[in-house]
């Protein structure tokens, strides 16, 4: 507002002085050349002002000479001209401000214990998302006032503030936040944490970084947690080519130390590859829970019992690690054997060195393509070209990891391969969530993306009290109390058809039942540890967990 006032300030100032000089140049040839000798200087004025406003010349009209006829014209030109440059610099800037939307430069509510979010990038909307399902306050701190108000406009919580001044976190309400998360930029985030523990040193402050070697100036700075995304990225591709990814229950529910949630994938050739969900009879014959499935980047909780097993499709497993390891072995294909050069991985960054080290460290061998010669890379050429794909040995290769940071260029490399080989399993990475359905139509079997990495990990550190199982899928597990069941057998209750939600245990007397058959009857005092959806889990409590 300053500078719009200084500039219109600036333009006045200009217009007077052009219309004063007008007006003495038009007075004196009024004078000389058209013999107006008592003529007063005002009235020249008006005649200047007149034609600059163009509103008419009145008697004025009808000069004899010619040097009063030019002027007169020039005197035409400069006042639309500068009329011209007063509407798309003053007038137009001026009815936007007064109908555009006024985004808060302060939190306007008693809001506590809120999550503040310092500027608003896509990996931020899965932990939005996140938060919300959780009915967890935040705010975003976004200092671009055109990105402010986008966001506001989206209907989440915003200030239009500097993350980077002690005010912008004041109007945060900082001294009353529970956590700050950062994840802008390696350098500014620095700025921002420092800026978070002089506005309040006690606040918990999150950090995200692009290079994991940068962690440590976030710990020097002040930041109580760093976390880097794309190493998790390649540690996610890298599990879904080998065996299942297991993740530790935490503190959620204590169902024994061999008890696990796991992500399965179908792979070519293995004995339930074709069948349908309840052909396959996995709950019966290995003694474990499916919670949910991946379909080609869709997931479903509960899958359909008459979903069919494809080559791609990630079963998410719940059960006793003995049993979770005897259906790796029907999951798995029995010829899928690991041979070098069978396993490509391009893409040699951050993503990829993690997505190697991973496979490596599972006994499985691969050549590495980039467009650099680094120290282990195999094949060095661009992913574009079909000749280096066919010098890395695609055509007889079982799968293939792609790691590019380009999403753009993924999609182009992901057609290439499945031409040259259509059978080939293709593992992609994913910058933007938003490009995960062209991936999937380009080819891939299974997409991660980096912005849902992100989202869930800064998710899973702020919800210290729940755990976030799946990176890739928001799956909870919940200790509770169902009163409402009492009394009532597992078959009986339809738990699962009537919330979405599967029952992992049932925690009695100190004891914890794992083995949740049909007949088992709910009791007054138990606790069930359940799984499902955020919007699952929530639809339980309401049905079945209040009085």
């Amino acid at each position: 507002m300053d500078r719009w006032r200084r500039r219109l300030t600036y333009y006045l100032l200009a217009l007077g002085i052009i219309m004063l000089g007008y007006a003495i140049v038009y007075h004196f040839g009024m004078v000389v050349y058209e013999g107006a000798t008592d003529r007063s200087f005002l009235r020249s004025l008006q005649f200047v002002v007149e034609t600059f406003t163009t509103t008419g010349y009145g008697a004025d009209a009808g000069w004899q000479s010619p040097q009063l006829l030019v002027l007169v014209m020039i005197m035409d030109i400069t006042g639309v001209v500068l009329i011209f440059i007063a509407l798309p610099v003053f007038v137009v800037p001026l009815f936007e401000a007064a109908f555009s939307i006024t985004v808060p430069t302060a939190i306007e509510t008693d809001m506590s214990d809120h999550v503040i979010i310092c500027g608003y990038t896509p990996r931020v909307e899965t932990l939005i998302a996140e938060l919300e399902s959780w009915e967890v306050d935040y705010v975003i701190v976004e200092p671009d006032r055109d990105r402010a108000v986008d966001v506001y406009e989206t209907g989440h919580t915003v200030i239009h503030a500097d993350p980077e001044s002690v005010q912008g976190f004041e109007r945060a309400r900082i001294d009353m936040a529970t956590a700050v998360v950062t994840d802008t930029s390696d350098e500014r985030d620095v700025s921002i944490v420092l800026t978070a523990k002089e506005a309040a040193e006690d606040v918990r402050v999150i950090s995200v970084v692009d290079e994991p070697e940068r962690s440590t100036y976030h710990r020097l700075a002040g930041a109580d947690t760093v976390l880097s995304p794309r190493e998790l990225l390649g540690e996610g591709l890298a599990t879904k080519l080998t065996t299942a990814v297991t993740t530790d229950l935490g503190g959620a529910a204590d169902l024994g130390e061999d008890f696990e949630i796991a992500e399965l994938p179908i792979h070519r050739g293995s004995d339930l590859s074709g069948q349908t969900l309840i052909e396959s009879s996995i709950r019966e014959q290995a003694g474990v829970n499916v919670i949910g499935a991946w379909f080609h980047g869709n997931f479903e909780t509960p899958p359909p019992p008459d979903t069919e097993l494809k080559q791609g499709t990630i079963l998410m497993i719940a059960g006793r690690s003995s049993r979770i390891e005897a259906l790796k072995e029907h999951a798995v294909s029995d010829v899928r054997h690991f041979e070098r050069g069978k396993t490509i991985v391009i893409g040699y960054g951050e993503v990829g060195h993690s997505a190697v080290d991973s496979l490596e460290d599972a006994g499985v061998p691969c050549t590495i393509i980039d467009r650099l010669d680094l120290l282990d890379v195999d094949v060095v050429g661009e992913a574009t070209d079909p000749d280096v794909l066919r010098e890395a040995g695609i055509e007889s290769a079982h799968t293939v990891v792609l790691a590019l940071p380009d999403d753009t260029i993924a999609q182009f490399v992901t057609l290439i391969i499945r031409d040259l080989n259509p059978s080939i399993e293709i593992i992609a990475r994913a910058e933007g969530s938003e490009t995960i359905a062209k991936m999937y139509r380009a080819g891939a079997e299974y997409v991660l993306s980096l912005a849902t990495v992100s989202g869930r990990m800064l998710a899973s550190t702020i919800l210290e009290n729940e755990e976030v199982v799946s990176l890739d899928a928001q799956i909870q597990v919940i200790r509770t109390s169902a009163p409402r069941l009492s009394g009532h057998t597992v078959g009986d209750a339809e738990v699962r058809s009537r919330t979405g939600c599967t029952i992992l245990g049932v925690e009695r007397e100190g004891d914890v039942i794992t083995d949740i058959q049909p007949d088992l009857r709910i009791q007054a005092d138990d606790w069930l540890i359940i799984a499902g959806t955020d919007e699952d889990t929530n639809r339980f409590t309401e049905l079945l967990s209040v009085e």
